[in-house]
């Protein structure tokens, strides 16, 4: 007896539990509103996601395949240091081509089995800056952006600042999804 396609395929709640990104088809200021706010909440919102845990459940991959608790804290201070750095040169320099980083390998290096106050301590100072850059831009600096030469694309601030408002709330789920379906 054969199995459904459909049965083969991996749950992608359990990747993607808020969905997949997907480009605004307008942007505005209500939205700019939404993800700058989401951006303001993402310190207090992971410290609660991982208040309380164990170093067992930290060590607990979100999803088979997937990377450990204390993995996911660790990349968002990776990646929005990045993105935090992205921001300001876009907005110092002229559409810069950006440096990519192997996000899956520096997941693998020693930092990112250190326990998680310093990360929650970092991503708190960094999105305190971050948001008040955010804050201060205008319609027109959102315009500005970058290149990402992996993508070969030019993606503009506003575009980045709504990715990674859904990045924040990706990666939080992946915590709190968890936690729920282990009943921590």
């Amino acid at each position: 007896m054969s199995t459904p396609a459909a049965s083969l395929a991996p749950d992608l709640s359990l990747k993607y539990p808020v969905g997949k990104f997907s480009r605004p088809a307008e942007f505005t200021a209500d939205l700019r509103r939404q993800s700058t706010a989401t951006m303001a909440a993402l310190p207090e919102k992971l410290r609660a996601a991982v208040a309380g845990l164990n170093d067992a459940q930290l060590d607990t991959p979100y999803r088979e395949g997937g990377w450990t608790v204390r993995q996911v804290v660790h990349h968002i201070a990776d990646s929005h240091m990045n993105a935090y750095v992205r921001f300001k040169l876009a907005l110092t320099e002229d559409w810069p081509t950006i440096k990519p980083y192997k996000e899956g390998a520096w997941a693998e290096l020693a930092d990112s089995k250190l326990p998680v106050e310093p990360s929650l301590q970092l991503v708190a100072a960094l999105h305190e800056r971050w948001v008040a850059l955010i804050e201060s831009l205008s319609a027109e600096e959102l315009q500005r952006g970058f290149v990402h030469p992996e993508h070969d694309r030019r993606q503009n601030l506003e575009l980045a600042l709504v990715m990674y408002a859904w990045h924040s709330l990706h990666h939080t789920a992946h915590i709190t999804e968890l936690r729920k379906r282990m009943g921590w």
